[in-house]
């Protein structure tokens, strides 16, 4: 970058209106990156049980493997940020991991018939390299959003709402697409949603390499996202060629991670338990934090932990929600044959049509609006009205028949208005709360909780019924999909209650002061 270009800082307005150039610079961004991963991951649960005829439960589980990790790894990717990078390179080196992830996958995809062992390296290798590359993106660019605005700016949590609109149109359009032209009856398809997802992935780097550096700065009109001063000396930095190696052996890392996972050893619980353990004690024991700060981080870890019973339900989508799709469902329109997996774009649909909905009630509240955690305890609600709604629908049906898709729609629909009262509202708020020198790894610890409740999803969808098969968790036994959805219901409602209880004393948390 010219040096010029850091010491011009563009033309700030004396008062805010509207959202800053860069907003959008990083939504469409994140909007390319997410038709690259919702696309993948509509066609990826159908891919493994139609082409390399994997049975359901191990499909599950490698499934919610995948996805732990793909959430996980942002504590990797927002140390080296916090510390080296900064958040440019991170999002561009992620972006490019990722393509070629799918490009690997493209190939498994193009020879699971003729060399079903090369299939199956090379179908752990594209996961990895996917893995590795979303560690490095995810968190930076989430974490940049909030930097575009003064502190105590009203308008972040706006903007977190029309960030995540903006995303959900890649959401929206990556399953229509991948599912279009790879989920066609025939597997050998399966290879063109991958490749979509390529290109998508390329599309969302090459946006912000073209305007990061004219829009994408803080409120003094300084570039966002570069790497900090007490990164690396120029000196002594690695040769380039050390460091492409490093991400190829992180890559394999990721591989292995995947692999021994899902075929030797589960693991992954415990990596993430004490993976929040070091970083909370990272956190609470540095003594350059006051009791104020500590309090205010104490917030985003309880939140984080409610989230892990949103999202263990929530991503339901991907595994079970699409044999249900696949097998229950009646998806006859006239001659055609709606995709099991464009289901999976109604959510990100509905997130489109209703953000703007959710912003403008926010901003009318004014001061009346719900705080943070209230409106998180409101996101579980609807989740488990959304389940209660889809269970009923398939209250008394036996095995084998089909339902209509208005249940399915419905509960993706109230699983969009709890995802809008939780999700951007946790990123503010982590952002909010952040302490400066621990922000990306903060907004790490989020996504961590998303890791953890992915793993769960992946073990939950396991015990999905069918054929008269009689499933249990923790007791509880599931011989139908009624009692199987019935499962979710009181998982996010109890999380839901106890959450309301607790938000008084959250607030007083969030507003401590030394």
């Amino acid at each position: 970058m010219d040096q010029s270009e850091i010491l011009k800082p563009e033309k700030l307005d004396s008062t805010p209106k509207g959202h800053p150039k860069g907003l959008y610079v990083l939504f469409a961004t994140e909007m390319w990156e997410r038709f690259n991963y919702y696309g993948m991951r509509a066609v990826l649960i159908l891919f493994m049980t139609k082409a390399l005829l994997l049975d359901k439960v191990f499909s599950s589980n490698l499934y919610g493997s995948y996805t732990g990790l793909v959430y996980l790894t942002p504590l990797i990717g927002g140390f080296v940020a916090d510390r080296y990078w900064g958040n440019r390179k991170s999002i561009v080196t992620g972006g490019l991991l990722m393509a070629l992830g799918e490009l690997i996958l493209f190939a498994c995809a193009s020879v699971y018939q003729s060399a079903p062992d090369l299939s199956t390296f090379l179908f752990f290798s594209g996961l990895g390299f996917m893995i590795s590359g979303n560690g490095f993106f995810k968190p930076n660019i989430s974490i940049m959003v909030g930097q575009l605005y003064p502190e105590g700016d009203r308008r972040k949590d706006a903007a977190y709402t029309i960030f995540y609109m903006g995303i959900n149109i890649g959401g929206a359009f990556g399953p229509f697409i991948c599912g279009l032209v790879g989920d066609t009856g025939d597997p050998a398809d399966f290879k063109w949603a991958f490749l979509a997802g390529a290109i998508a992935m390329l599309l969302a780097v090459v946006v912000f390499l073209i305007f990061r550096d004219k829009h994408v700065r803080d409120p003094q009109g300084l570039p966002l996202g570069v790497a900090p001063e007490r990164g690396l000396e120029k000196g002594r930095r690695p040769h380039p060629a050390l460091v492409y190696l490093g991400l190829l052996g992180y890559s394999a890392v990721c591989v292995g991670l995947l692999y021994i996972d899902a075929e030797k050893f589960s693991f992954l619980s415990y990596l993430m338990l004490a993976a929040i353990i070091i970083i909370a004690a990272m956190i609470f024991l540095d003594p350059k934090l006051s009791g104020a700060e500590k309090k205010k981080v104490l917030v985003i870890f309880i939140v984080s932990f409610f989230v892990i019973f949103f999202w263990s339900a929530f991503e339901q989508a991907g595994a079970s929600l699409t044999f249900f799709a696949e097998e229950q469902t009646q998806r006859n329109l006239g001659f055609f044959t709606v995709p099991a997996s464009w289901f999976q774009s109604l959510n990100s649909t509905f997130v489109v049509i209703f953000s703007f909905v959710f912003a403008i009630i926010w901003m009318k509240l004014g001061k009346r609006e719900p705080s943070a955690p209230t409106k998180m305890a409101l996101g579980l609600l609807f989740l488990a009205l959304g389940y209660f709604w889809i269970a009923t629908g398939v209250k008394d049906v036996g095995p084998g028949i089909k339902v209509s898709m208005i249940w399915l729609i419905g509960m993706y629909a109230f699983h969009t208005w709890g995802e809008l009262c939780l999700s951007p509202i946790g990123l503010s708020l982590v952002n909010k709360l952040a302490p400066f020198k621990f922000a990306s790894l903060l907004m790490a610890v989020w996504f961590t909780a998303n890791a953890i409740a992915n793993v769960l999803a992946g073990k939950l969808s396991s015990l999905y019924p069918e054929a008269g098969k009689t499933t249990s968790f923790l007791g509880y036994e599931m011989s139908n999909l009624h009692e199987f959805f019935m499962l979710f219901v009181v998982m996010a409602g109890v999380a839901s209650g106890i959450l309301f209880l607790m938000t008084k004393w959250l607030q007083k948390l969030m507003a401590a002061k030394d």
